[in-house]
């Protein structure tokens, strides 16, 4: 049963829909999927048009907005939105440590959640498409991990869109986790020498934390072990259109003055654990790197033997000399599994997942070089998240697909420059900009 109410400006209605975990077994085990259907208060009875929304992770459940802030009320003048937590995420059959074990073993768990890629979120999306528009052929926006899953979709059924907008997601189409992390590392130190260049005070700041770090065990108060990688894995705020000034708030007041010497303030350890804790979408450090899975190579931690090929992101060799602590980014690393009690249940799962040879692929070139549904998409110079030469050798490939490659904004850019980036993406893909 829908559920409808209001917030200023807009009417929600929360839906629930049954699907085949599998797709391939219509007739097999079901999981349920939650959206929220999102309409101006001013167009309640209006027969609009749908777009659906997809957010980046993976792993993450869609925005809960109040209101109509950043792009959705862009979206809203014309629009019925409707935006999808994904299968495994927020309240769409989640998948975490809680739940993951009724599904058996760490084998039996891998299994599982090879179904939480993009083409099953493809699949999900025309499942209840015709219970939502009757059937018509709706919008997408997808943000980041929600582009890859837009690049799938214009792959597997792009009889089920009428226009595909994206937003720093347009994944390569055939590398190996290993190519992303390969391109990712020296975009990352970009990232921090550009940080120590506006905030240069945070050199030593950061040294001094990461000297503690090497010298001390530190377990936040959620039981969460903060190592010196784990600090470093902070510099996945680098990529957001605030990121650094978080960052350099976030230094700024590390230490207070203790009876057995200087130590982690109370108020550092607190941040520090919002920010490094998987508990709220523990999905994202599961199938990160399954994301770029298409053939029988495993991706065998990637991030983590890639990361051994950069020696100047090693920690305890830059305190050594007089090198600038670098930190890292987008990135799951073994360890985690050992540091975040959110994931130390599921270090197995994990493991199976690393190793496994039977991916399938995820886009067909070849259809999207036929594509005849109106594109565009948003790429951000030097994205820390995606990198820009992967982007735009897939947006050659897709046929019709326009492009809009600014400097202006960071990976978020469609929170941070709401209205203004959607309607430039829906000009390019109506051709009237």
């Amino acid at each position: 049963m829908s559920v409808s109410y209001r917030q200023p400006g807009v009417v929600l209605t929360d839906r629930r829909f049954t699907v085949p975990l599998d797709h391939a077994d219509p007739a097999g085990e079901t999981i349920e999927l939650f959206a929220r259907e999102v309409v101006a208060s001013d167009k309640v009875g209006q027969d609009l048009p749908w777009l659906v929304y997809l957010q980046g992770g993976p792993g993450f459940g869609a925005n809960r907005f109040i209101g109509r802030p950043a792009w959705l009320g862009r979206a809203l003048k014309e629009y019925r939105v409707l935006l999808l937590d994904q299968r495994g995420t927020g309240a769409s059959t989640p998948a975490n440590r809680q739940t993951l074990p009724l599904r058996g073993g760490p084998a039996e768990q891998a299994d599982y959640l090879t179904h939480f890629r993009a083409d099953a979120i493809v699949r999900d999306c025309e499942a209840i498409r015709p219970q939502v528009t009757g059937g018509a052929p709706w919008a997408v926006l997808g943000q980041s991990f929600g582009g890859f899953c837009t690049v799938a979709y214009l792959s597997l059924a792009p009889e089920g869109l009428s226009t595909a907008l994206i937003t720093g997601g347009l994944p390569s189409l055939d590398a190996h986790a290993d190519d992303v992390y390969r391109a990712a590392f020296p975009r990352i130190e970009r990232k921090v020498a550009a940080h120590y260049a506006r905030y240069p005070q945070d050199v030593e700041r950061a040294r001094r934390i990461a000297d503690h770090l090497l010298t001390h065990d530190v377990v936040l108060p959620n039981g969460y072990r903060l190592t010196v990688e784990a600090f470093q894995s902070l510099g996945i705020l680098l990529g957001g259109s605030e990121g650094s000034h978080r960052l350099h708030f976030l230094l700024e007041d590390a230490f207070v003055p203790a009876p057995g010497g200087p130590e982690l303030s109370d108020s550092f350890q607190e941040q520090v654990q919002g920010q490094l804790s998987y508990a709220g979408h523990p999905l994202y450090a599961l199938v990160h790197e399954a994301i770029y899975g298409q053939d029988a190579r495993p991706t065998a931690w990637s991030a983590e033997r890639v990361r051994a090929e950069f020696p100047r992101f090693d920690a305890a060799k830059a305190l050594a000399g007089d090198e600038p602590l670098l930190f890292t980014g987008e990135s799951v690393h073994p360890w985690m599994f050992d540091s975040d009690p959110a994931l130390r249940p599921l270090r197995e799962t994990a493991e199976a997942l690393a190793a496994r040879t039977d991916w399938t692929p995820l886009y067909d070139p070849a259809r999207l070089a036929a594509n005849e549904v109106p594109a565009a998409a948003a790429v951000y110079h030097d994205d820390m998240y995606v990198d820009t030469a992967h982007a735009l050798a897939t947006a050659r490939t897709v046929r019709g697909l326009r492009t809009w490659v600014t400097d202006e904004f960071e990976h978020d850019g469609v929170r941070a420059g709401g209205p203004r980036v959607l309607d430039r993406l829906l000009a390019l893909a109506r051709d009237e900009a």
